[in-house]
């Protein structure tokens, strides 16, 4: 292996790791994953243990590295997994094919995110469920204000992880038919806000 090779395996092992903290918060939302879902920024398959009532996950995740941790969980796992190697900008997929789209802490990384909810509405089947848990920006102005003065380093240092994504504002404005969301800052993290919703393709007239 290269030793960029080396740098990317270190920084999915440490990604991983720093994803354990989040388990409880994903399993609420995973679990209602239903039928065919599409997971974009699958990473190292830490939402894999949480699913049930499943057919089939569709797991979009470019990066070798970090799917190469998840194939130990998918492997004890009964449900079927089928790897995307690609970025969510664009899915190979049809129009109207799957059930349910997830998305854990990935729209703050993804460079077109809006794109990539463009592609997430054309993917769900009419009345199909777009289910996420996300960090972003605050609704403190204060705290807006310290994000976006931090979000240049923060981007660097993270991955491409950007601090003060205006959550609400992207999903809202993608399309769907309805959105309901929930926002709460995070405790103990003060520049740390989350958005936790579901969002729903409108259903053929």
């Amino acid at each position: 292996m290269s030793v960029n090779g080396n740098k990317k395996g270190l920084f999915a092992r440490l990604l991983d790791l720093s994803m354990s903290f989040m388990d409880r918060e994903r399993a609420s939302i995973v679990s209602e994953a239903k039928g065919v879902v599409l997971e974009i920024g699958f990473g190292s398959g830490r939402n894999v243990p949480f699913y049930s009532g499943v057919e089939k996950i569709y797991a979009l995740e470019p990066s070798d590295s970090l799917y190469g941790i998840a194939e130990e969980r998918i492997g004890a796992s009964e449900i079927p997994v089928e790897r995307i190697a690609s970025g969510a900008e664009s899915v190979p997929l049809p129009d109207s094919s799957v059930d349910t789209v997830l998305s854990t802490w990935t729209l703050c990384t993804i460079p077109g995110v809006a794109s990539a909810l463009s592609e997430v509405l054309r993917v769900l089947k009419p009345g199909g469920r777009f289910l996420f848990i996300e960090h972003g920006k605050s609704s403190s102005r204060r705290v807006a204000l310290v994000q976006a003065a931090l979000n240049p380093l923060w981007k660097r240092c993270a991955g491409g992880c950007n601090l003060d994504r205006d959550i609400e504002a992207l999903v809202r404005g993608a399309g769907f038919g309805r959105v309901e969301l929930e926002k709460s800052p995070r405790k103990g993290r003060p520049l740390a806000f989350s958005y936790k919703g579901t969002a729903f393709k409108a259903p053929v007239p």
